[in-house]
């Protein structure tokens, strides 16, 4: 399973410059600690969480389309109001680390997106780096190395700079990505398009209740979508081609919410509308989903998410807790951490949330915590990092209530 070893965001909204996990790139990072399955980002109202979520979006959105659109999409309101207040002449810079199975070589993305004269968009840098085959130490050598939409490209599975027979000038518009481009050229560039795979294979939660109410036209459909609003055609398909994995779900959400008892779909042979059909034990005709509470809906659209049989690499979902029982919250981390951390290869989750209760599932080195610097730009750090915090939850104390006593607080 694909894993994100580490991140670096500079220069995104509130996002001055965080860093987070291992990046093998940069001398004060490549000997941290790497990102673990399951990673939590916590924080008060304000404080940059939506910012990291949305930035994991943008640079997904910029495999999609040029980067204008990009940074139009999803009311971003385009390239100025995304670059940090007051350093207008510097570019957004990102920065993934990350690893295609635990047997590869980690592999560093770093992207500078800027302004042209005309003040659109551009890419200024791009470069992707990875370590010589058998090397652990020092830095990684490119094999893609771009700068103002021009320069090299080393073609193949493991050639790397210095590789003057495997070398490629290249020269590519710095409206797009040159990843986009280059990973079209599979045969000679499987590095570059397993990354981009690997992005467009994310799964950022849009997800809200009112889409999930909405009633789709029958057919079967294999992933749950970013806003859920296809969840009966998500049953349909398990219902037909994975049943012991939908009678799971449906068990599991009925131990998980009272009141719930079989979970079925129907369609209208008149209209071809698809309805989810919610049986309460406390009644005689079931409910469908437009009928059903926000907190039900949101926990089984989680739930089936989980359970794709297929799953996705990396799931990213902001502020999950709303609209659910607070008793629920710490059942739902649970889910979420065995979901990643499962011997069958389940996703990489990230997760930005305020409520402790979802915390105190979490172990120190699982959670980050975003705070405010005095001149409002961001700063993060580790729950492990902090004094006597560690310590306090090897001794049975949860990581929520310590959060909510001061304990993860910088200042």
């Amino acid at each position: 399973m694909a894993q994100i070893e580490g991140l670096r965001i500079q220069n995104y909204r509130t996002l001055n410059d965080i860093a987070m996990g291992c990046i093998a790139t940069d001398l004060k990072l490549r000997f941290a600690k790497p990102l673990t399955p399951l990673t939590a980002v916590i924080g008060k109202n304000g404080s940059g969480k939506s910012s990291i979520f949305d930035a994991f979006g943008f640079l997904a959105d910029c495999m999609d389309s040029d980067l204008e659109t990009a940074c139009n999409a999803k009311g971003r309101g385009g390239y100025d109001k995304l670059v940090t207040n007051g350093r207008e002449n510097d570019p957004i810079r990102i920065t993934i680390n990350y690893r295609e199975s635990h047997n590869d070589r980690p592999i560093t993305y770093e992207v500078a997106i800027g302004k042209d004269k005309h003040g659109l968009p551009i890419v200024k840098s791009e470069r992707l780096r990875q370590r010589e085959k058998n090397q652990r130490h020092g830095l990684p050598k490119s094999f893609l190395n771009l700068e103002n939409g021009k320069g090299m490209v080393w073609v193949g599975d493991d050639a790397l700079e210095g590789d003057e027979l495997q070398r490629k000038a290249v020269e590519l518009s710095q409206q797009k990505l040159a990843i986009v481009s280059l990973a079209e050229q599979f045969s000679e560039n499987p590095r570059i398009a397993e990354f981009k795979s690997f992005i467009k294979a994310w799964y950022l939660s849009y997800f809200y209740p009112d889409a999930a109410r909405q009633i789709p036209q029958a057919g079967i459909q294999k992933h749950l979508n970013l806003h859920g609003d296809n969840v009966g055609n998500v049953v349909q398909y398990l219902e037909r081609n994975h049943p012991v994995i939908i009678k799971r779900i449906f068990d599991d959400i009925s131990k998980k919410i009272p009141g719930i008892g079989t979970i079925k779909t129907y369609k209208d042979e008149i209209t071809n509308n698809l309805y989810l059909l919610f049986e309460d034990k406390g009644f005689a005709k079931p409910f469908t989903q437009q009928q059903m509470s926000d907190g039900t809906l949101k926990m089984f659209c989680y739930m089936l998410l989980l359970q794709d049989p297929e799953p996705t690499p990396f799931i990213c979902i902001e502020e999950p807790e709303n609209g659910l029982y607070h008793k629920l919250l710490e059942t739902l981390a649970f889910e979420f951490k065995s979901h990643a951390t499962g011997r069958k290869g389940g996703s990489q989750v990230f997760i930005t949330t305020h409520q402790p209760y979802f915390v105190d599932a979490l172990a120190p080195d699982e959670v980050w915590v975003l705070e405010k610097n005095d001149d409002g730009t961001a700063m993060i750090k580790r729950a492990s990092e902090y004094p006597y915090v560690q310590e306090m939850a090897d001794e049975g104390q949860p990581l929520g209530a310590l959060w909510y006593s001061d304990y993860l607080d910088a200042r």
